[in-house]
């Protein structure tokens, strides 16, 4: 019903169900943010963390989101055949989204599909096409988000041109096996993270193989980034900062200067009631326009 933009009414009649305001506060669930270059395996990665999310009873929905095919604009990679997982599961849902022409990694209706899944979920992940400079809008919809880097990807000065650093949580180094690689990998990374004075940023080196190694301390470690964080306050700023760039992707930086500028609209956005959608926050600024 999300995906389906020709009927924006019942989408909305939905998202108002699940809302802050109807619900009393934000959906229960962990968004997690996955993101990483492509071939750093975030699929075998999610794999190995779905099975231990559900082994510890908790359900899981993940929003993979995907390169779009040129010509059909669907899909191209399909999540749902590359994670591994039990599909008579009813405590797991995976949904292959197409990225179509977003730079900033999520499909449209990726961050609405998070709202509605955040109230019947456990963890929801969104996993991005890929990432970057342009490709950060998976901070602006999840709580945490861990970036995945596979080893010899770069050395410290690569990572820092590349903005990876700025976008992280938590650092993930996948295919821990490899011995020697992974550990100069890891080390590139703290050195980075050093560069740029960011602190309590943990890199944790993990291996999807059979048996998996690192998963328990990565799962560890996005839960103590959520516990430690002042979650109300971060979704609330997200939700801001959805609405003025879902509001200027439709209405365009003229109706943006209409409103009296950023400063303005963020002004405006702060006048209105906490717990408003964001729906609600980009009729608050078409209005104004």
């Amino acid at each position: 019903m999300i995906e389906n933009r020709a009927d924006r009414d019942a989408a909305a009649e939905l998202l108002a169900e699940v809302s802050p305001a109807a619900l009393g506060g934000d959906g229960p669930a962990h968004l997690v943010g996955i993101t990483g270059p492509p071939g750093a395996g975030k699929s075998m990665l999610l794999s190995a963390l779905v099975a231990e999310w559900r082994g510890s009873g908790r359900t899981v929905a993940v929003l993979a989101v995907d390169p779009s095919s040129k010509r059909s604009g669907g899909s191209l990679l399909g999540d749902r055949a590359r994670i591994d997982h039990d599909p008579s599961d009813d405590g797991i849902l995976i949904r292959s989204t197409a990225a179509g022409g977003r730079l900033g990694g999520l499909a449209a209706a990726t961050r609405e599909a998070a709202d509605a899944l955040a109230a019947a979920f456990d963890v929801v992940v969104v996993e991005t096409v890929g990432v970057g400079q342009s490709e950060t809008d998976v901070e602006e919809v999840c709580d945490t988000v861990a970036v995945v880097v596979q080893p010899a990807a770069g050395d410290v000065l690569q990572f820092l041109k590349a903005g990876i650093m700025e976008v992280p949580d938590v650092l993930v180094v996948t295919k821990a096996d490899l011995g020697d690689p992974a550990l100069r990998t890891r080390r590139d990374l703290e050195q980075a993270l050093a560069a740029l004075g960011s602190r309590g940023v943990p890199v944790v080196a993990v291996s999807s193989l059979s048996p998996p190694t690192g998963i328990s301390e990565l799962a560890g470690a996005l839960d103590r980034h959520r516990g430690d964080i002042d979650l109300a306050g971060r979704r609330l700023r997200s939700r801001r900062m959805s609405a003025l760039r879902e509001f200027v992707a439709e209405h365009g930086e003229g109706a943006l200067r209409r409103v009296g500028g950023r400063r303005e609209a963020d002004r405006l956005l702060a006048e209105q009631d906490p717990r408003a959608s964001v729906g609600e926050l980009i009729r608050a600024l078409e209005e104004r326009s």
